[in-house]
């Protein structure tokens, strides 16, 4: 499994759940995933529920994700962290950017 898209019914937020591995791998794939057909989108949520690895190239691909959206998306949200992956979201601050839960 590498990446799967979920919209909500009405299309304005935009679920990416993600892989065992969030890294460079899935740079592509990534940005597909929150560029492509998410023109109604204004919240995404990534679900991290199987992610077990996720390296500096993640963090980045976030933040890439937010700065293009920056003027079309209001809300970001990570959620269903393991403890090892919720251990690297805080040592990076990235909840001063994200509403991780």
């Amino acid at each position: 499994m590498s990446l799967e898209r979920e919209f909500s019914e009405d299309k304005k937020q935009l679920t990416i759940i993600m892989s065992e591995r969030f890294d460079f791998s899935l740079v592509q794939e990534f940005r597909s995933a929150y560029s492509n057909d998410t023109d109604t989108v204004n919240a995404i949520v990534v679900d991290l529920q199987v992610t077990e690895y996720m390296d500096s190239s993640a963090l980045g691909m976030l933040l890439n994700m937010q700065k293009v959206l920056d003027k079309q998306v209001s809300s970001y949200k990570i959620t269903n962290c393991r403890p090892q992956v919720l251990k690297i979201l805080r040592i990076a601050r990235f909840s001063k950017k994200f509403n991780i839960c």
